[in-house]
C-alpha cells in the first residue's frame, strides 16, 4: 500500500532559498487574508517522513522507505501502527545529518503536520495527537495574525537570521549557522486540496550543502547528552 505525498510547500516571494524546481506563491498575502491566525515553526534540515497504518514513508511515498536512517522509526511504527487508523503523522526525520548538525536535539523525529483523510488537522490537534503518541513537535516560534504584511515579513526575517532552537552548526565550516528556514501554516484545519493556500515557507540561501553522494557516508545525528 502506498501513501499520498505531503503537498508541495510554496515559497514566500521573499524566500531566497529557491531552486529550479521550487514554486513561489506570489499571491501569498491574498491567501493569508482568508486566515485568522498562522503559526511559524522552524524548518528542520532532515527528511520529510510519514507514519501511517501501512508503514513508514519517505518523501516519494511510492512505497515504504528502505533508508537505513529510518530503521529506528520502523521499530517505533510497529508499536503504534494499530493506533493510527486513518491518521497520517508527518515529521522531520533528522537521524541522518544533512547540511546542519544540531547540538541540542533530544529526539530524531519531530512532528509538523497530521493528515486525516481529506483534511489537515489544526495545529492544536497536531500537538494533541503528537503528545498522545509520545512524539515531539517541531519548534513553535510564534503565533501571528496576518493583518500587516510588512510586520509579518519582518517577523520571519528576524527568526531566520537566528540560529536553530536546537543550536545549529554548518557541517562544512563547523561554525554556528542560522536555521534552515521557517514554515508558516494556518492554525486551523484545512482541506488537502487547499494546502497551497494554507502553508508557506521561507528557506535561507544556499541551505543545501550536501552532494548527491552524501547517502554513502551519512552519519547519525548525536543527541544532546551524547555530545561531549
Amino acid at each position: 500500500m502506498d501513501s499520498r505525498k505531503y503537498g508541495r510547500t510554496f515559497h514566500y516571494p521573499f524566500s531566497p532559498g529557491t531552486t529550479s524546481d521550487d514554486r513561489i506563491n506570489h499571491d501569498y498575502w491574498s491567501d493569508l487574508q482568508s486566515i485568522e491566525q498562522i503559526v511559524h515553526t522552524e524548518k528542520l534540515d532532515g527528511e520529510n517522513t510519514c507514519l501511517n497504518q501501512y508503514g513508514v514513508f519517505a518523501r516519494s511515498h511510492a512505497a515504504p522507505t528502505r533508508h537505513p536512517w529510518a530503521n529506528y522509526l520502523k521499530e517505533r511504527w510497529h508499536l503504534i501502527k494499530n493506533e493510527l487508523g486513518d491518521l497520517e503523522i508527518f515529521g522531520e526525520n533528522i537521524y541522518a545529518i544533512h547540511s546542519i548538525k544540531y547540538l541540542e536535539i533530544e529526539h530524531h523525529f519531530y512532528v509538523f503536520a497530521i493528515r486525516h483523510l481529506d483534511k489537515w488537522l489544526s495545529w492544536e490537534e497536531v500537538k494533541f495527537y503528537a503528545a498522545l503518541l509520545d512524539f515531539p513537535i517541531v519548534p513553535e516560534l510564534k503565533m501571528q495574525k496576518p493583518n500587516d504584511q510588512k510586520f509579518l515579513e519582518k517577523t520571519i526575517l528576524n527568526f531566520v537570521n537566528q540560529p536553530s532552537v536546537f543550536q545549529s552548526l554548518d557541517i562544512h565550516t563547523r561554525e554556528e549557522c542560522t536555521m534552515e528556514g521557517i514554515v508558516s501554516r494556518n492554525v486551523n484545519e484545512y482541506l488537502v486540496k487547499d494546502f497551497k493556500k494554507n502553508v508557506f515557507k521561507y528557506v535561507r540561501k544556499d541551505h543545501v550543502k550536501t552532494d548527491a553522494h552524501w547517502t554513502r557516508n551519512w552519519k547519525r545525528a548525536p543527541l544532546k547528552w551524547e555530545i561531549s
